[in-house]
């Protein structure tokens, strides 16, 4: 049996979940540095030319081990299409995209990234009506965009520290975890100069409706997040230290990812997840403009977006898929079950990536002067 073949370079920034995109590094700088970018994949991509395979970009670790027996494996032994798996932070990948690299086929990563990538003219178009493992149909209006398709959702909630807080007793949204009279204590939030929802949750604890926050009022969310900013012990940079600083109750309330939340509780940690007011984001397939196997890339996108094949991913992990054929497979406890829908959908909002992709170097040159004040 031909099994997919899991070569990788070096991984830089978060495995766990997909890069946030950062300034571009000038271009004289990115053709020097190309070659030792891909040193590692390359030594699996030189057999290319004797079978057929497709290049993808992933976040790797334990994303890659839960996709290779549902997701991977099958795709090789229906298609005969070998999988090499690479690994390219967004720095990376915007480099490669502003340089004509064809040594990725498909960037598999969060869709603010593949904005980024698109703009910088990376993206071939996505051909939807040619799939035929997938009814396109069947993926939300929002997901199918021209150059990208949404493969699944994460979310940013309130995460808790239930051998400190009594489950029940918690904040139930972000106006509440914003009242420290009522729930003293220390809290974490993320660095919102990385595009998380640090913004964006101060502004509803101050009474803007999630389905009005963009634009965002960026004094505003400073000044409300200046009211407890006495009480936030750290602003989070990745995810292991959102998750430590929970697990150990340094921080019993943190604003992080649902898969480092869902990842500690499945290992026992004190903790758990209040999803009221989450931000949703997506994970999503582009494919290369100038990707070498390009057809080879099409099949592999169309393949991975099927109800069927996002059933199997969904068995045991606590990823969201796309598909909404595929929802009933995902863990119950993603779901509402007072809708039986996922919770990014019923009691979330989506981030607005054009917006961050637009600000996101205003919000960081704001943040460095807020935190000195």
């Amino acid at each position: 049996m031909r099994r997919a073949r899991l070569s990788r370079s070096s991984i830089q920034g978060e495995a766990s979940m997909p890069q946030s995109p950062s300034r571009a590094q000038p271009r004289r700088t990115v053709v020097a540095g190309l070659a030792a970018a891909l040193v590692a994949p390359a030594i699996g991509i030189s057999v290319r030319a004797q079978g057929k395979q497709v290049v993808v970009r992933t976040g790797g670790g334990g994303y890659d081990e839960a996709k290779r027996a549902s997701v991977y494996e099958p795709f090789t032994r229906e298609t005969g299409i070998e999988i090499v798996l690479v690994a390219a932070n967004a720095t990376k990948m915007l480099a490669l995209a502003r340089a004509g690299s064809d040594e990725i086929d498909v960037y598999d990563t969060n869709d603010e990234t593949l904005l980024q990538i698109s703009r910088a003219n990376g993206l071939a178009p996505i051909d939807y009506a040619g799939f035929k493992f997938t009814d396109p149909a069947d993926l939300p209006a929002a997901l199918r965009q021209p150059q990208y398709a949404g493969h699944s959702y994460f979310a940013t909630l309130l995460g808790f520290n239930t051998s400190r807080i009594k489950p029940g007793s918690e904040p139930a949204n972000w106006a509440q975890f914003f009242d420290v009279q009522r729930f003293p204590g220390a809290r974490s939030m993320p660095n919102p100069s990385l595009g998380e929802p640090t913004l964006e949750f101060a502004l509803i604890a101050d009474g803007v409706p999630m389905d009005k926050l963009y634009p965002l009022d960026i004094e505003r969310a400073l000044k409300k997040l200046g009211t407890i900013k006495k009480s936030i012990v750290k602003f989070w940079e990745t995810g292991a230290l959102s998750t430590q600083l929970l697990v150990d109750g340094e921080a019993p309330l943190v604003a992080l990812w649902n898969t480092r939340l869902y990842e500690a509780m499945g290992k026992g940690a004190p903790v758990a997840a209040q999803w009221n007011q989450n931000q949703a984001a997506l994970v999503a397939f582009g494919i290369n403009r100038h990707a070498r196997n390009a057809a080879n890339a099409k099949v592999f996108v169309d393949y991975c977006l099927s109800a069927e094949t996002q059933g199997r991913w969904m068995q045991g992990v606590t990823a969201m898929p796309a598909n909404r054929k595929a929802v009933s497979k995902a863990s119950p406890t993603l779901r509402d079950p007072a809708t039986g829908t996922l919770w990014v959908h019923s009691k979330g909002f989506m981030r607005d990536i054009t917006w961050w992709a637009d600000n996101r170097q205003k919000v960081a040159d704001r943040w460095q002067r807020w935190v000195l004040e």
